[in-house]
């Protein structure tokens, strides 16, 4: 072998290494994005039941008033909406807040790969809409930004403003989305949503006593912090291995069974 050719081999050897240690060194980032900022949207289960209490009557139709699930919603007592054909397996089952960073977090790593997956059949999603922040730190954001999210969802556009939601999140401290016409002006990003039915369901608050049901159901089930993902029982959050690449082997492994 010509010293051309082994220089070349070893050349090619390099690059392959260095692009290696790249992935590797993306994947490290994406778990230390997820797992280090779960840690900001967490209340323990005393502080998640109180929440409904403190914050009852604050905001209209929060806790008084009937319980209106959006069009759609699915699961006990109609709590969920879900994103993906109907049948397909496995369901993941995700409890947000979009004040919380660390949804969007786990939105930002892990969109792309769940967009891809439920388009093509493979995976149901179930979320569930919660208000840890509003607990938190005070304000209606988490509250209304759920409430606009089922009214999009009664209009067939609920993965599209759920998106735009996060892609719009802002400062965790800031209670941006606590005004109504924030939440209208974002709609505004979503072809076909911007309608005299979705303005009135968000400005009359018609599904805040179901997200309220929904946050008490969180705290009941034991779960204490957003995003809380559910594969086949199990938290993927809390496992730090996971990468996108390694969810949609799990998620294609599952619906293979």
């Amino acid at each position: 072998m010509s010293e051309k050719n082994r220089d070349g081999k070893r050349t090619a050897r390099e690059r392959l290494a260095v692009e290696r240690e790249k992935q590797k060194a993306v994947d490290k980032r994406r778990r230390t994005l997820i797992v280090g900022a779960s840690v900001v949207c967490v209340l323990g289960l005393a502080a998640v039941i109180g929440v409904i209490a403190a914050h009852a009557g604050k905001d209209k139709g929060s806790s008084a008033g009937p319980v209106v699930a959006p069009s759609g919603a699915q699961g006990k007592d109609s709590l969920a909406i879900p994103v993906g054909k109907d049948g397909a397996r496995p369901t993941l089952t995700v409890w947000e807040d979009f004040r919380c960073p660390a949804c969007r977090a786990f939105e930002t790593v892990y969109r792309p790969t769940l967009h891809q997956l439920t388009d093509a059949g493979k995976l149901r999603i179930d979320y569930h809409l919660v208000r840890l922040i509003d607990g938190n730190l005070g304000g209606a954001g988490s509250l209304r930004a759920a409430n606009a999210a089922a009214c999009a969802q009664d209009a067939g556009k609920f993965r599209e403003y759920h998106d735009v939601l996060y892609d719009n999140q802002p400062e965790e401290s800031t209670d941006t989305f606590g005004d109504n016409g924030t939440l209208l002006k974002l709609a505004g990003k979503v072809r076909g949503l911007d309608t005299p039915a979705f303005r009135a369901c968000v400005k009359n608050g018609t599904h805040t006593t179901w997200v309220n049901k929904s946050h008490q159901a969180m705290g009941a089930a034991g779960y204490t912090g957003t995003p809380t993902v559910l594969l086949g029982g199990k938290n993927i959050i809390e496992d730090r291995t996971m990468t996108p690449a390694r969810l949609k082997q799990l998620v294609e492994t599952a619906g293979q069974g």
